[in-house]
């Protein structure tokens, strides 16, 4: 059977960028801590990982011990870690040094944003979408891109699931009433298509691909089980979130990028139990969503990453104060995985009142995903104004 085309209107080949912002500054000398370097159990006596814990990535790296369901990514070349990652600014302050990154930098509007409009491509109705509430500001003044929390706000037939403690009048009374609304509706889809379909040039295409959209989107069962034996936390937001993002690409629907956030990254005191479920979150979604997509990561590329890291000293408080230098991954996409780029300087030079030095810039690490991903290279200036760019060798 011939899988449906993509509605993308830009290219046969569809390939799907996914964001996922660590928000609260992650602390990347733990998520990989640089377990060889005898500096750094000297400046966390207490919060340092384990060499005989760490899930060994090379002479100096090892991942923390709950991030080992990223291994197999890791040895199978399909994950690469730019360490010492993180912008120019100083600041201390998460509101504003998220800001400046996700516009990359003093600039109108989001990097994810200018990405989509700067291919000079069509974009179809649902060429970028952020899991949530709201849209962040890395895809403010997108052509295209929608807020949503789950794939059922723009599905009918979702609203007949059965409520807790409903009796069958009750039921049977909400269902009338539903069944009543999705027929008025029904008949205002069927009218605007009709008045739009009268249309000639750009409107008309862009009305087809968006109730081509809409009816595509009513297929999904979003209740099916996810592909190749993956399995999501159904009691974890950020997990379901992926979940929802593989359904969109698997669907074809012509999704270029989305973005979803895992917050709580902020671990001044007692920062073990406060990290700790954030990484079992953060790499049992990320294998699950691997797993799920199976060969279609080959046209997915996910990239990690966080306003700042954290201080390389541990505070009194068994926590860590905000830093500079984190950690990226790139996970997908055809990477050259199984590598740690940028070099390692040691920890024993730092910035400021201690901080990891940045040495990998964000920008550079976006930059070479953003051209894979269809960006063209007179356009990475816009894209990121007012930036020498050194895109690192990625692929």
């Amino acid at each position: 059977m011939t899988p449906p085309a993509n509605l993308s209107m830009t290219r046969d080949d569809p390939r799907t960028l996914v964001v996922i912002f660590l928000r609260g500054a992650a602390d990347g000398l733990t998520l990989v801590a640089p377990v060889e370097d005898d500096n750094y159990h000297k400046f966390r006596p207490r919060l340092a990982v384990k060499k005989r814990d760490a899930v060994r990535l090379d002479g100096v790296f090892g991942l923390h011990p709950l991030l080992r369901p990223l291994e197999a990514a890791w040895k199978e070349g399909d994950l690469v870690i730019a360490h010492g990652a993180g912008g120019e600014s100083d600041t201390r302050s998460h509101f504003e040094a998220q800001d400046l990154m996700e516009h990359g930098g003093l600039a109108a509007g989001g990097w994810l944003a200018r990405f989509l409009r700067t291919r000079g491509q069509p974009d179809g109705p649902l060429s970028a979408v952020a899991l949530g509430a709201t849209l962040p500001e890395m895809l403010s003044g997108a052509p295209s891109a929608a807020a949503l929390s789950s794939i059922d706000e723009f599905s009918l037939r979702q609203r007949f699931r059965p409520k807790p403690g409903e009796s069958g009048g009750e039921r049977s009374k909400r269902e009338k009433q539903e069944r009543d609304e999705i027929a008025a509706l029904a008949k205002f889809s069927t009218q605007l298509q009709r008045l739009y379909g009268a249309e000639t040039g750009a409107l008309r295409s862009a009305s087809a691909s968006t109730f081509d959209a809409l009816r595509r989107i009513e297929a999904i069962d979003a209740t099916a089980a996810p592909a190749n034996g993956a399995s999501y936390d159904e009691k974890d937001d950020f997990a379901q979130g992926l979940r929802q993002i593989a359904l969109l690409i698997k669907s074809n629907l012509g999704l270029d990028a989305a973005s979803i956030d895992l917050g709580g990254w902020d671990t001044h005191f007692v920062q073990q139990t406060g990290i700790e479920p954030l990484m079992r979150r953060l790499a049992n979604g990320l294998a699950a969503f691997r797993q799920d997509l199976g060969a279609r990561m080959a046209t997915t590329s996910v990239v990690v990453m966080t306003e700042f890291g954290r201080r390389v000293a541990e505070n009194a408080s068994f926590g860590t104060d905000h830093g500079r230098g984190g950690a990226m991954f790139v996970m997908g996409g055809g990477v050259q995985g199984g590598r740690v780029l940028g070099g390692w300087p040691g920890l024993k030079t730092l910035d400021g009142p201690g901080d990891l030095p940045v040495w990998n810039n964000y920008r550079n690490v976006l930059a070479p995903v953003l051209l894979r991903h269809g960006a063209p290279e007179a356009g990475l200036g816009k894209i990121f104004p007012d930036f020498a760019l050194n895109p690192l060798a990625l692929y």
